[in-house]
């Protein structure tokens, strides 16, 4: 199957091929037929199965199909962080670059400077790739009308609301013509997509791709288990011994992820941080330095676990676990890109063993905890205290903490202290 047999205009789809898709992922297969009919689409597909191009083509084809005599937004892309708006408009532009249609498509994201991104609208838009802040940020500015636009995308859904962003998304939908055509990828689905689909699709078409299968991209995990002290240790074992031309190392915070980074480059690895505190300009620099190969490791926070997409990244490392199931899904999918293999793994301290339970057990899967020799763990599992535990169930609840609070008030107060009443 090619392209052009999905329906894609002869021009584009040579476009698609001088970009190297070479042949339609599954997300594109399924997604492509609905989409240039000009149906809605809810779309739930692994990281790196090709979702850009699934809404991209079709969305580029209606523009070039209906040329419009002024220039108008007609297509609306809303992402929630910079560096997945970035990635997008590339694709978009490299796209349209061998055509030579005209057309012209406009990035704004927050973190830099507004005025560049007003000038760059001047002349209008055809379509506007945007972070939803920002872009309440122009219109108010008057430097943008989205009354013209006929295709919405919302990428990467889950995370927009994750994000916070469901106020913002509100506004940008109060300012969109009724009448327009709707595409939502996300790589989770769960109670805030489906609520959100319902008020925004019409008689969607629904795809669900599995994150496992025949078509999934390969993948190895591991599981290590190891001493927290020593993570850094097993990092450049497992450096020294995999040999991967380029590694992405997660950690939990910005200053774990500048600590990491000058460690690795003690031992002469070429280690730099990324994360927020960093530039918008120092970011796109590392990842363009990463993409070329010229660093071996970066270290980065949960910001690099959406949305990029560096080609043949053979090695994630899970330095500190995630926060969640849906982190860890979005992490390891940094690996493994457009059916290229890729190895995944998570370093398991004491401390980290009940999380990494209730991450297998919300991914359903279970993976053997290996011990390497020389770093054979000697931490046992902390204790809980009255009142903590980082396990579901064990963490006290808001009518917990409240009642021990009128609790704690009526002892203070020589009063007696409310009774929980039975059964509740």
């Amino acid at each position: 199957m090619n392209f052009s047999t999905l329906g894609l205009m002869p021009s584009l789809a040579d476009s698609a091929r001088a970009l190297r898709f070479e042949a339609p992922t599954p997300i594109q297969q399924a997604a492509l037929p609905s989409a240039l009919a000009g149906q809605d689409l809810l779309a739930t597909a692994p990281t790196g199965s090709g979702k850009t191009a699934a809404f991209a083509l079709p969305l580029l084809q209606r523009l070039l199909s209906t040329p419009v005599p002024q220039r108008r937004t007609r297509a609306l892309v809303l992402v929630p962080t910079r560096e997945l708006a970035a990635q997008v408009g590339e694709v978009l532009r490299a796209l349209t670059q061998p055509l030579n249609a005209g057309q012209r498509t406009a990035v704004l994201f927050g973190g830099v400077s507004i005025n560049p991104q007003l000038m760059g609208l001047r002349g209008g838009a055809d379509v506007v790739v945007a972070t939803p802040g920002r872009l309440l940020d122009v219109v108010r500015h008057n430097a943008l009308r989205l009354d013209a636009v006929q295709t919405l995308v919302l990428d990467e859904a889950d995370r927009l609301l994750d994000l916070g962003f469901a106020t913002e998304l509100d506004e940008v939908l109060a300012l969109l013509p009724a009448q327009r055509q709707t595409l939502m990828f996300s790589a989770t689905f769960d109670e805030r997509i489906r609520t959100l689909a319902e008020r925004l699709l019409h008689q969607p078409h629904r795809i669900d791709l599995p994150a496992e299968g025949a078509d999934a991209p390969p993948v190895l995990q591991r599981a290590i288990a190891v001493d927290s002290t020593r993570r850094t240790a097993l990092l450049r074992h497992l450096l020294d011994t995999l040999q991967p031309d380029r590694a992405l190392v997660f950690v939990a915070s910005q200053h774990a992820a500048d600590h990491v980074a000058a460690k690795l480059n003690k031992q002469d690895r070429y280690a730099t941080p990324f994360h927020g505190g960093l530039s918008q300009g120092a970011r796109q620099e590392v990842l363009a330095e990463f993409r070329q190969k010229r660093w071996d490791v970066v270290v980065t926070t949960d910001l690099a676990s959406r949305g990029l997409d560096i080609e043949d990244m053979p090695l994630v490392v899970n330095y500190d676990l995630p926060r969640s199931a849906d982190d860890h899904v979005h992490r390891i999918g940094r690996t493994g890109r457009a059916g290229r293999s890729g190895q995944a793994i998570s370093f398991v301290t004491a401390a980290a063993l009940a999380q990494w339970n209730l991450i297998q057990k919300r991914q359903g899967m279970s993976l053997p905890l290996e011990v390497l020799p020389g770093f054979e763990p000697q931490e046992s599992p902390p204790e809980p205290g009255p009142g903590h535990g980082g396990i579901k169930g064990q963490r006290p609840s808001k009518k917990d903490k409240l009642r021990a609070a009128a609790a704690a008030a009526a002892a203070a107060a020589g009063g007696t202290p409310p009774v929980k009443p039975p059964g509740r």
